[in-house]
């Protein structure tokens, strides 16, 4: 019988029995907890430093998947740290920023993310501090490029607790937005609307549902409440397949904005209805539900695949087409077209936290352009009298109302179709002077916050001269 102790898994990582990572990930799993702060950590790295999109992390297809192996309560918490990291990444920068007077090491970059993932905790998080600052600390000592800062880490996170009321609260506008996002809100709608904007922002968003048939049932089977615009929005936050009516198809997710623009169409029953950008789906359902015959088009197979399983689930039927809006061509012309147009998705930050951070001034150019080509194809597939919505979940004019000025410019074969907010039950406030749908995420305040605000969308209405 031996008298020596079994090799640690760094060990064995330095005797070469196992991969540096290996031996990591191993020893990791032996704190509770430990796995959950590393993955929320590298996933806000992942989208801050990556790029890539925060939901898309969290999906078993993302490589790496970070929560590989995670229980789904684990999974759950890493999930909200990484979130709630990014929804106030600004502030939390802010804050490490006043507590590390020299600013990070420099040949240790990557300690940003643990203390990031560490203060969402402290902060805004209902996690003891002793846990958020034991598993940070331990979590940098894993990595040999960090570990020399674990002392650092522990030292600015009690500082964090000690001066946390100092802290908890900022001004979203100033600290949680940057800084071209902001200056364009303010110039577009004013100061006060802006900071109402970014305000919202911090809150988690709500669950809306649009379904088939009644409303007010649903609300009371499902513990929520109806929208002025018919959606029902829920208080609970009962994971969606277990609620009841997922199974059966009766509702699908759809916030109440994006709910919006397939109403305007007014489609009829067997008309020719075309989805440009359909995927995933839910204005797909609406359009199907109303009985037209439609076409749901999207380049990302991948994404119909999901727009498919939804119909499939909602019974509802929608040919489904593999191909680009700015080139598609059919031989009979459609009586409706819908195009939700690629944009830069500011309207959805309180659902999408990760969108100031990975969108850039830049990026506008490139999709105006792309959004101009997708509204020319458009409009060459509409018979005489057909209708055209255009929309985008943006906030930025260039994608919506000065977007459709420069295109009834160019084709005055083209008229505007004004919304009428008496006979089509839409609330005033969401309408503009020129009769175009314009929502902002601070409408419908509300004093529980969870139940307040809708995604910031534009939508016009246009059809074609006979």
């Amino acid at each position: 019988m031996s008298d020596h102790k079994p090799l640690s898994a760094k060990a064995k990582a330095r005797a070469g029995f196992l991969p540096a990572d290996a031996a990591r990930e191993a020893e990791a799993a032996q704190v509770p907890g430990l796995s959950v702060r590393i993955a929320a950590a590298n996933v806000i790295a992942d989208v801050v430093q990556g790029g890539h999109r925060l939901d898309e992390r969290f999906s078993p297809q993302a490589v790496p998947f970070r929560l590989a192996g995670m229980e789904p309560r684990d999974a759950a918490l890493a999930r909200s740290i990484a979130y709630v990291g990014v929804r106030r990444l600004g502030a939390i920068r802010h804050t490490l920023a006043v507590l590390l007077e020299k600013g990070l090491p420099k040949q240790a970059a990557r300690l940003e993310w643990p203390l990031v993932a560490a203060a969402a905790q402290i902060l805004y998080l209902d996690v003891p501090d002793h846990a958020a600052v034991d598993l940070a600390v331990r979590s940098v000592r894993l990595e040999p490029k960090t570990a020399p800062f674990g002392g650092l880490v522990n030292g600015v996170l009690r500082n964090l607790i000690r001066r946390r009321d100092e802290f908890a609260s900022g001004d979203p506008l100033t600290l949680d937005t940057p800084a071209w996002l902001a200056q364009r809100w303010i110039k577009t709608y004013g100061e006060a609307p802006a900071r109402a904007i970014a305000a919202i922002h911090m809150q988690e968003p709500p669950l809306d549902l649009t379904v088939k048939s009644d409303a007010e049932g649903w609300a009371r089977r499902l513990d929520g409440i109806v929208l002025p615009t018919g959606s029902v929005r829920l208080r609970s936050r009962t994971p969606i397949v277990e609620l009841e009516g997922f199974a059966d198809g009766e509702w699908w997710v759809q916030d109440a904005a994006a709910a919006l623009p397939a109403r305007l169409l007014a489609v009829e029953p067997d008309e020719r209805v075309l989805d440009m950008c359909a995927a995933p789906g839910g204005k797909t359902a609406q359009l199907a539900f109303a009985r037209a015959q439609v076409t749901a088009l999207d380049r990302s197979a991948e994404r119909l695949k999901l727009l498919a399983a939804n119909l499939q689930r909602a019974h509802l039927h929608a040919d489904i087409a593999v191909g680009d809006a700015a080139s598609y061509s059919t031989a009979r012309p459609f009586d409706a077209i819908l195009v939700d147009a690629p944009c830069a998705a500011t309207g959805t930050i309180r659902r999408h936290p990760d969108v100031p951070w990975i969108k850039k001034p830049g990026d506008l150019d490139s999709l105006v352009a792309l959004q101009s080509r997708i509204l020319e194809r458009a409009s060459l597939l509409l018979r005489p009298e057909g209708r055209l919505v255009y929309c985008t979940c943006s906030l930025e004019p260039e994608e919506g109302e000065a977007q459709i000025a420069s295109f009834l410019r160019r084709h005055p074969e083209m008229k505007r179709a004004p919304i009428d907010p008496t006979t089509e039950d839409i609330p005033a406030e969401f309408v503009t002077p020129d009769g175009d749908l314009r929502t902002l995420p601070s409408y419908w305040p509300n004093e529980d916050k969870r139940l307040a605000g809708l995604d910031g969308f534009f939508a016009a209405r246009l059809v074609l001269r006979g």
